[in-house]
C-alpha cells in the first residue's frame, strides 16, 4: 500500500505542479498588481463584518470556517516534516507560497461568490459551480466535485486524527482507539447539526486557538530571542543551498517547502471558495479579501510560530536525500507534532507537550469538520437537480470512519493519501481559476471603482459582462448591503433598510 501511494504521488506532485502553483500565484498577482499589500487595510476591515443571513453566514464566521481547514496538523506537524525532508530552507518556500498564494486565494474565494446558488434555503459555492457556470463544462465540475468528495471525505481526515492520536498519547498516554471513540462522538455531534452549528462551533474556537497558540510560541522566541537572528538567516541560507552540509537540499527544500504550504494554507487548492461561498456580501470582492488575508494567519503566523520554535531549541532532524541525517536534533522521534512537543517540553517542563497536544486537537479536528462542509456542499452540487439526501447521510458515516481509521494506521500512510487528495484538487482547481480569470479580475476592478468614488460597493454582474450569476440578479447587492449596514449601525439610528 506505501509503495502504491508514494509512485501515484509521485505522478501527482511532479515538479509540473511546483511550477504550476508557484507559477499561479506569481501571475495573479501582478495581474491584480499585489492586491495582498495594496489592499491589506481593506482585508483587516472587511474581516470583521459579522453581518448574516438565514441562508448565510457573515464574513467572520466564512473566515472561520475557512481558517479551521486552513489551520490544522499542517501548521504543526506539517511544518515538522517540511524540516525533515526538505531542511531549514523549506520554511521560506512556505512563506513564499503564502504571499503569491494570497492572490489565487482572492480570485478562487472571489469567483465562488459570483456563481454560488441558494440550495435547500442555504448559499452554496464552490469550484464546481464555477466551473460548470464559468466555463460551461459541466463533465470538468463533475470530476472536480467527485474528486473533492473523495478527497475531503476520505483521504484528508486521516492525516488530522493520526496526529491527535499521536500527540495525545505522547502527552497524556491515552491509547489511539480512546480517542478514534471520542473523536468520533465528537464529529458525529457537530456534523449533525448542519451549516448554522458549524459556523457557530468555528466562529467560537478558531480565534481562540490561534491566538493562544501564536502566543505561546511568542513567549519561546522571547525566551531565546537572541537566537531569532541566526535562526532567520538559517532559514534564507538553507532555502538557496548555501549553509554547510545542505547544499543537495535545494530541490528538496523548494518541493516540500511547497507541498506543506499548499497544504497548510490551501490557497488555490479549491477548499476556502466552499466556506466564503456562504458569506452574506454586497460584493465577491469583498470576500475574495477577506479570504486572501486567511493565507497571512494561516501561514506567516501560525506555521512560521511552529518554524521558530523547533528551529530555536533545534529540537528537528534532517534527512538527506540519500536517507542518511545531515543533522539530527532529537533522536528516536518521528518527524511530525512529536518534534513540537519535544521542542515545548524542552522550554516549559511540563506544559509544552500537553499544550501542543491540545493545541492539534483543536486545530486538527476543526479541520476535520471544515472537511465535511466542504464535502457536503460538492454533494448538493451533484444532487441538487435530483435530491439524495442520503448521500450527505453516508457522507457522514465515511468522514466518522476514515477519522477512526486514521488514527490507528501509521503517519507516513496517512499523509501519503492526503497529498494525493490535495495535489488532485489543486492541479483541477488551479488550471480552472486561470482560465476563469476575466471575471475575478473584473470584480476587482469594478469593487476598486466604486471604491475610488466613495461608495460602500454594490454588485452587479450584468454591468460587468458576467453571465450565469443569477443569484445576484435583481437588487440582491443592496439588499446585502442595507443588512451590512443595519449590523453596523450605532443603537438607537434609524435601519438602512427602513431609511430606504
Amino acid at each position: 500500500m506505501d509503495q502504491l501511494v508514494n509512485a501515484i504521488n509521485g505522478v501527482v506532485w511532479s515538479p509540473a505542479l511546483i511550477y504550476l502553483c508557484l507559477g499561479a500565484g506569481l501571475y495573479f498577482s501582478i495581474r491584480t498588481r499585489f492586491l495582498q499589500l495594496r489592499h491589506f487595510k481593506a482585508m483587516l476591515r472587511l474581516m470583521f463584518n459579522r453581518q448574516s443571513s438565514s441562508a448565510g453566514v457573515s464574513s467572520f464566521q466564512a473566515l472561520a470556517m475557512t481558517l479551521a481547514g486552513r489551520v490544522g496538523t499542517g501548521n504543526i506537524a506539517g511544518v515538522a516534516t517540511a524540516i525533515t525532508f526538505g531542511g531549514p530552507g523549506a520554511m521560506f518556500w512556505m512563506w513564499l507560497v503564502a504571499f503569491l498564494g494570497a492572490s489565487s486565494a482572492f480570485v478562487e474565494s472571489t469567483l465562488g461568490q459570483v456563481y454560488k446558488e441558494k440550495i435547500d434555503g442555504q448559499y452554496r459555492g464552490g469550484p464546481a459551480f464555477y466551473i460548470e457556470k464559468g466555463l460551461g463544462m459541466k463533465w470538468y465540475a463533475w470530476l472536480f466535485a467527485i474528486t473533492t468528495v473523495v478527497a475531503t471525505g476520505v483521504l484528508l481526515p486521516g492525516i488530522q486524527s493520526n496526529s491527535i492520536a499521536a500527540s495525545m498519547e505522547s502527552a497524556f498516554g491515552v491509547a489511539p482507539t480512546v480517542t478514534a471513540a471520542l473523536l468520533a462522538i465528537l464529529l458525529g455531534f457537530i456534523i449533525f447539526g448542519g451549516v448554522k452549528r458549524i459556523a457557530v462551533f468555528a466562529g467560537a474556537v478558531v480565534p481562540f486557538m490561534a491566538l493562544g497558540y501564536i502566543i505561546v510560541a511568542c513567549v519561546v522566541i522571547a525566551l531565546n530571542i537572541e537566537q531569532l537572528p541566526g535562526v532567520v538567516a538559517l532559514i534564507f541560507k538553507s532555502a538557496f543551498g548555501l549553509e554547510a552540509g545542505m547544499g543537495a537540499m535545494l530541490g528538496f527544500a523548494i518541493q516540500w517547502g511547497v507541498k506543506r504550504g499548499i497544504y497548510s494554507n490551501e490557497a488555490g487548492q479549491g477548499t476556502g471558495p466552499h466556506a466564503s461561498s456562504a458569506a452574506a456580501v454586497s460584493h465577491p470582492a469583498k470576500q475574495g479579501l477577506v479570504q486572501a488575508f486567511s493565507v497571512y494567519i494561516d501561514t506567516l503566523f501560525v506555521c512560521s510560530a511552529t518554524a521558530f520554535m523547533l528551529l530555536i531549541t533545534g529540537q528537528y532532524n534532517v534527512q538527506g536525500p540519500d536517507g542518511q541525517a545531515v543533522f539530527t536534533g532529537i533522536a528516536g522521534v518521528a518527524a511530525g507534532p512529536g518534534y513540537v512537543q519535544t521542542a515545548m517540553e524542552s522550554i516549559m517542563p511540563g506544559f509544552g507537550s500537553a499544550f501542543v497536544a491540545l493545541a492539534l486537537l483543536f486545530f486538527a479536528f476543526t479541520t476535520i469538520i471544515a472537511y465535511y462542509y466542504i464535502a457536503e456542499t460538492n454533494i448538493a452540487y451533484l444532487t441538487r437537480k435530483q435530491r439524495r439526501p442520503w448521500l450527505a447521510f453516508v457522507l457522514k458515516l465515511a468522514l466518522m470512519a476514515a477519522t477512526v481509521y486514521g488514527t490507528v494506521k501509521t503517519a507516513d500512510l496517512a499523509w501519503g493519501l492526503g497529498d494525493i487528495g490535495v495535489g488532485l484538487m489543486a492541479w483541477l482547481n488551479i488550471v480552472a481559476i486561470i482560465l476563469l480569470q476575466k471575471p475575478a479580475l473584473a470584480c476587482l476592478r469594478d469593487y476598486e471603482a466604486q471604491q475610488a468614488l466613495g461608495s460602500d460597493p454594490v454588485f452587479h454582474p450584468e454591468k460587468l459582462g458576467i453571465a450565469n450569476a443569477a443569484y445576484w440578479e435583481g437588487r440582491r447587492a443592496e439588499e446585502n448591503l442595507a443588512a451590512e449596514q443595519d449590523e453596523q449601525a450605532p443603537e438607537g439610528k434609524p435601519a438602512a433598510s427602513q431609511v430606504n
